[in-house]
């Protein structure tokens, strides 16, 4: 389903497609919100002030998974719901990631997954982007 450009916040945003052995790492989170959901997500997030894309998405991926980034390669621009979305091909130093501190801001970090890629589109030159939600029916 396309997201409408009007629903699309003016907030910028970054998000890691990490891939290892076929599968993309994603995030599980649920809305802090009564009768909020749950789904899965690319981890990334909000630019901090004065923060570039590349920046926050260094930062994004250490916070939520606890891998350091050692590569980010600008793929693509795409609409989120909380901020139009700049999506980096990351490569992370060896290690497992594991689910960050939830800071009691924002969705609840509830667990981490590598999840199958999804076929490789032409348009992100075989650069596997999964859908950046994936909302889990209540």
């Amino acid at each position: 389903m396309p997201v409408s450009l009007r629903l699309v916040s003016e907030r910028k945003r970054a998000a890691a497609v990490i891939v290892r052995d076929g599968r993309v790492l994603m995030v599980h989170e649920r809305s802090r919100r009564s009768g909020g959901g749950e789904w899965w997500t690319l981890p990334g997030g909000g630019l901090e002030p004065g923060e570039t894309a590349e920046e926050a998405v260094r930062r994004e991926v250490f916070e939520e998974t606890g891998l350091v980034v050692s590569a980010a390669r600008h793929v693509l621009e795409m609409p989120y719901p909380s901020g139009m979305t700049s999506v980096f091909s990351v490569t992370v130093a060896d290690g497992e990631p594991r689910v960050g501190i939830d800071d009691g801001v924002g969705p609840e970090l509830l667990g981490l997954d590598w999840l199958p890629a999804p076929d490789l589109p032409i348009e992100t030159h075989g650069m596997p982007v999964p859908p950046m939600i994936v909302v889990l029916p209540t």
